[in-house]
């Protein structure tokens, strides 16, 4: 569908890079800038969140301290002999930002979000030399970072997750929220929901973020910690992040979800003022 509106260019992205990446082109483009902006105006202008702008290039402590290292280091992309990694997530850099920092609990809870493009070489996961926006070594994500309280993180997670699911809503998506189990959890999360968005074309949901409570996981291998206002005692805060949302799933379930008998794309209310029109014509 991306590729007969002219929107996708996947044979030029190939021939640039190889297989796992895409070329927006034209309105296509602007699809995504436009869910880009809308992603974040909805964080920061009603979720209370503050806009970061990290670099994309993060050094090995930084993945140390968020936990991606030394686990998956095959299924990042190294330079610098690997003392250097482009940003697999915007969960690195932003989380990194109040490492090794004493806080006082009047600064908590800290509630970040960021835009980043994404780069995973998905080693040995099936998917990536396929066509399609499903499973890509690059793509863009609008993460959420916080950083809390211990006796708040739960309650922040449920927030965290809402906020999450304030997009899809918005956007008049249909989805589900799941709870993994002890088995399924990532290995530094204490608690994590899974979202997923139905694709009708996939006839199948595909996950858009995942909300996780880290605990003090991360907060110990970063030394970040909180100045208890009743004991004075310097504390490990906890850490929460989730994707608010991934880009290429969310565009998939849009243009699915939103196309017309006559092969053209409605765009959803809420994202007009940022697309400037109703519609992505059939040409």
């Amino acid at each position: 569908m991306a590729e007969r509106l002219n929107l996708i260019d996947f044979d030029s992205a190939s021939k640039i890079a190889g297989s796992g990446f895409a070329l927006f082109r034209g309105q296509g483009a602007k699809l995504q800038r436009s869910l880009i902006q809308f992603l974040l105006d909805k964080q920061t202008k009603e979720n209370g969140y503050t806009e970061i702008s990290p670099p994309y290039v993060v050094d090995r402590s930084c993945m140390i301290g968020t936990g991606q290292l030394p686990k998956f280091e095959e299924d990042m992309y190294g330079i610098e002999q690997n003392q250097m990694f482009l940003a697999p997530t915007a969960e690195v850099p932003v989380t990194n930002i109040e490492r090794e920092k004493i806080l006082s609990q009047e600064e908590l809870p800290i509630k970040y979000t960021a835009h980043t493009p994404c780069f995973r070489r998905e080693a040995g996961s099936a998917g990536t030399g396929n066509r399609g926006l499903i499973r890509m070594h690059q793509f863009d994500k609008v993460e959420l970072v916080k950083i809390v309280h211990p006796d708040n993180s739960y309650d922040e997670l449920e927030s965290l997750t809402e906020d999450a699911e304030s997009i899809l809503e918005t956007l008049g998506l249909h989805y589900r929220r799941i709870e993994l189990c002890t088995g399924d959890l990532g290995f530094s999360a204490a608690k994590t929901y899974d979202l997923e968005v139905w694709a009708p074309g996939q006839n199948e949901y595909l996950e858009v973020s995942s909300c996780s409570n880290f605990e003090d996981y991360q907060a110990r291998r970063m030394k970040l910690r909180f100045k208890d206002a009743e004991t004075g005692k310097n504390l490990f805060a906890h850490t929460l992040n989730g994707s608010g949302t991934a880009l290429p799933r969310l565009y998939v379930a849009l243009l699915e979800t939103y196309q017309r008998e006559d092969g053209s794309i409605d765009i959803p209310s809420a994202l007009q003022p940022y697309f400037g029109d109703s519609s992505i014509k059939a040409s």
